[in-house]
């Protein structure tokens, strides 16, 4: 499980913005990871909202996501299978996958983003390529607002299913 994130308060010291948003990741994964320890296995497995996700496609679908918008997007990087979180149009685990391995793996792609990030200045474009379908790519900066807003949103989902299922209530 991750180690515990202290929320990146804005009245912190200052901070580059790229620490500023690494920051924030860096806390919205975690809590990620502690809302999906929060439940029984066979709760991280099941959906409990009529959408029909389950917390552990979440955990998954989140690390595909940093990835297809940072090194697959961004960098312009080969990836085997940038759309492997997803079958049948809808996000998916395997069931050999391991909750520790999704959550280990969440936590991997972590350091890769941080990697990325503090390789490249905020107001760098990225690499054309086939993330991009055609289109200008985007800043650094651009991404990095929208992979925030992704993980912001879904650990609201997140809470919300943890909070129907074991009583605990999220942030």
């Amino acid at each position: 499980m991750a180690p515990p994130v202290e929320f990146p308060e804005p009245t912190g010291p200052p901070l580059a913005i790229a620490e500023v948003f690494l920051g924030y990741l860096d806390y919205f994964r975690a809590r990620v990871v502690t809302g999906i320890g929060s439940l029984a296995e066979e709760d991280r497995r099941r959906s409990h909202l009529p959408s029909g996700w389950t917390p552990l496609e979440l955990a998954k679908h989140l690390t595909f996501m940093e990835m297809r918008w940072l090194e697959w997007g961004f960098e312009g990087r080969p990836v085997e299978d940038p759309w492997g979180d997803h079958q049948d149009g809808r996000w998916h685990v395997r069931a050999d996958e391991t909750s520790a391995q999704v959550m280990e793996a969440l936590l991997r792609q972590g350091t890769r983003t941080s990697s990325v990030v503090r390789r490249h200045g905020m107001d760098e474009i990225g690499a054309p390529g086939p993330r991009w379908g055609g289109e200008q790519p985007p800043r650094l900066e651009r991404i990095l607002l929208h992979v925030l807003q992704e993980y912001a949103r879904h650990l609201g989902h997140l809470d919300v299913v943890v909070e129907l299922t074991t009583g605990q209530v999220g942030d």
